[in-house]
This record gives structure tokens, sequence and C-alpha cells, in this order.
């Protein structure tokens, strides 16, 4: 046997492998939300820079290029053609704004002209501009910003006052290639696999306990294995084994039982035959007939049995039978004996067919009797079951009339007596064994055609139950299709 975990144990794995993956998922979450909000805060700063740097024309801090424009470069500048300046080909998106660096002196010589030269997108630098409660150098650090937020290369473009027109290169602080790696994705990534995996794990111990209560619930109907093998947890195994061992107990008490029976009966053959000859030489014809029914009726005791432990055996295998020809077969050969017994017409079922293009009208038909009728069962079992019902219809109520129903899950016979004087609650006493009605009065049997029956109907995955009819007593024995 392979090695199994326990379920305490594959709940620890579960939590330990769910509480890894959580705080995994959150640390590259909040470590690449934390590297991204410091590159936004550098590119910030950076404008800061690049703004006293314009206004001072200071050299410029590292990572920071700006050189003035060629005098040719500047009378394009001046110009407005921004996108005919060397070297600016591949940058045809230009955004246009002016800083105002001083509100409470005249614009003329205080103002910052810029010009962003992208290479995919003009900004948005409306809601720069629109605030009044900003310094020139706050507004340049919310544009250099701004430019940080987008994966792009922008080239400044920038001319402070009357002073000469600058080309600003900040790309390696708010560049596209400057910006972090952005692991949240992997991170949502991380947890969905992480989830999937363990949510999978569970499923498919669930799935083994399904499998195995499924099988289990369906051994009898279907004719499950002596003996069953499960992967799984530990505890699993654990009880596959005591089912096991459930089984091979029940199953050699079974067949004890029918051994016992059947040498019984083996070993009375033998004095009843004797008792039947010495019978025979009573001349006391009453006297002998009673002695003779009494043998009878000892032998018929123990067959009966034997065939209730037979069927509780479950020793015939299930497979695909017409339930409909085993009904009307079961109903000539009581007819064949001159029986009042007869069998209720079926209903064809009518199926409706799509129009035609070239017919307005829909077709009709009906399914064939034999094919909606097939069932998954044992024909011998089920054959005596509906023999016991029909017997006791004869008995109680001196007339049987069988009818045969289905739909797609279930199929039920229903057989109904005329004229009984038996109660439903009644009759369902006589489903224990060894119990026989009142009223029968000399009529063979010994209480077990209920009982095997209702057996029977628990192989199938169906029940028998009992309900007042128009004349007398329904029986009603259902059992699933497949």
């Amino acid at each position: 046997m392979t090695w199994a975990p326990r379920l305490r144990s594959l709940g620890w794995i579960w939590s330990g492998a769910a509480f890894v993956s959580g705080l995994l998922s959150a640390g590259l979450w909040f470590y690449s939300a934390n590297a991204w909000d410091d590159f936004l805060t550098r590119a910030y700063v950076a404008g800061f820079s690049v703004y006293e740097e314009l206004r001072t024309e200071k050299s410029p801090t590292p990572g920071i290029r700006i050189t003035p424009l060629p005098p040719e470069a500047a009378r394009l500048a001046d110009a407005g053609q921004f996108e005919q300046l060397p070297g600016m080909s591949d940058r045809s998106f230009v955004t246009n704004l002016s800083i105002l660096t001083d509100t409470t002196t005249p614009l003329t010589g205080r103002e910052l002209t810029l010009a962003v030269m992208s290479d995919r997108l003009i900004y948005p630098v409306s809601d720069i501009l629109s605030r009044i409660d900003q310094t020139g150098p706050e507004k340049m650090g919310n544009l250099t910003r701004l430019l940080a937020t987008y994966c792009s290369e922008p080239i400044l473009i920038a001319q402070f006052g009357y002073n000469d027109w600058q080309r600003v290169d900040g790309t390696d602080i708010w560049g596209c290639k400057a910006a972090p790696a952005d692991l949240r994705l992997p991170a949502i990534l991380a947890a969905i696999v992480a989830l999937s995996v363990i949510m999978s794990s569970v499923g498919s111990v669930s799935d083994s306990f399904a499998r195995f209560s499924g099988a289990l619930r369906d051994r009898k109907r279907r004719g499950g294995p002596s003996s069953y093998d499960a992967n799984g947890p530990l505890e699993l195994r654990e009880i596959v084994s005591a089912v096991n061992d459930h089984l091979d107990a029940e199953r050699m008490q079974l067949e004890k039982r029918a051994t016992v029976l059947s040498g019984v009966s083996h070993d009375l053959g033998t004095p009843a035959t004797r008792v039947r000859l010495r019978a025979a030489l009573i001349p006391d014809n009453e006297l002998r007939e009673k002695l003779e029914a009494d043998v009878d009726q000892m032998t018929g005791m123990i067959e009966s049995v034997l065939t209730y432990t037979r069927s509780e055996l479950n020793v015939e295998e299930p497979r695909q039978i017409s339930l409909t020809a085993l009904v009307e077969s079961l109903v000539a050969d009581y007819q064949d004996m001159d029986l009042p017994v007869t069998l209720k017409k079926i209903a064809p079922v009518a199926i409706e067919g799509a129009p035609s293009v070239f017919m307005s009208r829909r077709g009709h038909g009906s399914l064939p009797e034999t094919r909606r009728m097939l069932v998954v069962g044992r024909p011998i079992s089920l054959r005596r079951a509906l023999t016991n019902l029909i017997d006791n219809a004869l008995k109680y109520g001196r007339h049987a009339e069988v009818e045969l129903e289905t739909d797609a899950r279930m199929a039920t016979i229903t057989v109904e007596d005329k004229g009984t004087d038996l109660s439903v609650s009644d009759i369902e006493a006589l489903m224990a064994p060894f119990r026989r009605g009142a009223n029968i009065g000399s009529s063979d049997g010994f209480g077990l055609g209920l009982t095997i029956a209702a057996t029977v109907a628990e192989q199938h995955g169906g029940t028998l139950s009992f309900e007042a009819g128009d004349h007398g007593l329904r029986a009603q024995l259902q059992i699933t299709r497949q």
C-alpha cells in the first residue's frame, strides 16, 4: 500500500500553502506598489531640479541632460515647429504647455514654455495647468511625474523667460526603461495558481470520498465488487478496509445461512419421501391428505427461506433487459393458466418533430415500447418479485391488473387487485418476514413474498410501496432504469 497522508496533515498542508501563497502574493504586490511610488517620487523631485536648472542655468543633476539648441533649431522652436527639430523625427507627438512661474509679477519673462516630444502619445496636462494654487516648481514636478506615469521616452524642449531654448533629456529618471517591473499581475497570477492547486487538491480528496460512497450505494443494484479499493487520505483507506471486512463477514454469514438451509432442505428430502410413502399406506383419506399437506408445507417453508437468502446474496449479475417484454411474458403465463391477470395497455409516448421547410405542420410520432422500457436489472429477481406481487393480488383480491409506467430515470410496475379487505397499513405490515393476511384461507405461502419483493426493489435502487386504488390495493414496484 502506498503512503497516504491523513486529513489533518492535508489540512495543515493546505492551510500552510494558502498562507505562504497569500504572503508571497501580498509581498509582491506591496513591493511593486512601493517601487512604483518611489519611481514617481523620484520623477517628481527631478521636476523641481529641472525647473531650478532652467531658471538659473546651472549644471544639471545626474540623470538629467540639459543642452542648448543650435541656432537653426532655436528658430524652429520660436516658430513652434517642434516636430521639425533635428533628431526628433521619431517623436511626432507634441504636447505644448506654458507654466506661469510667479503670479505676483507681469507674465512677460516669467513663463516657462515647454514642448513635450513623445514617440507615442499626447499627455493630458490640463489638470496640471488648471490648479492655480501651485508654484512653478510644483507644476514642473507634477509634469515629470505625469511623464513617468506613462511608458514612453519623452524629450522636453524648454525656454525659461527670455533664456535660450534647451533640450532636456531625463529619460533615465522618468522614461519607460527606468520604471520598475510591475509585479502586481504576477502576484495575482501566483495567488490564482496557488488557489487552483489547493482547490484541486481539496476537490480530489472530496471526489475520492464521493466516488466510494457512490460505488457503495450502488453495490447491490449494479452488482458491485466483493471488495473495494480507494486512493485518497488514510482515513478513507481505513474506512474502505472496515467496509471490506464488514462485507466479507456479511457475505460469509449469508453463505453459511444458505449452506445450512440447503443442507436442511437436502436432509429433509429423504425423510419427507419416506413419510409420503408411509402416508400412502394410511387407509383414511382425510388423515393421509392432512399428513401429506404438512410435509409439503414443511419442505416448502425451507425452500422459501432458501429463496429469500439467495435473493439477499445477490448472485445474479445485472444486465440490460426489456422490462416491457418481461412483464408481458409474465402476464401471458398467468393467462395461459386461465388466471384473472390482465395487462393495462401502455399509452405510446408521443413526440413532436420540428417544422419542415415545405410544411407548416409539425410531424408526430411515438417511441417504440421495447426501446423506452429498457432497464439495467436482474431479470430472474424481478420476475420473482412480480410473481409474488401478482400472487398476493390473486390471494387477497381475486384479480390482478398490471400496469407499466416509466420516465427517463425510473420505471414503475403497478399491480392492483380488485376488492381486497386489507388496508394500506395492513399490507405494509405483511412486508415483515413470515407475516400472512387473515383472509387468505387455505392459500399457499409462508409470508416471505412481499419481503422478497421489497429486497429486489432495494437491489434495483427503488422501493416497494402501497396505496389505495380504485377498487382495491395498488402495489408499486419502482426501480431505477440505469
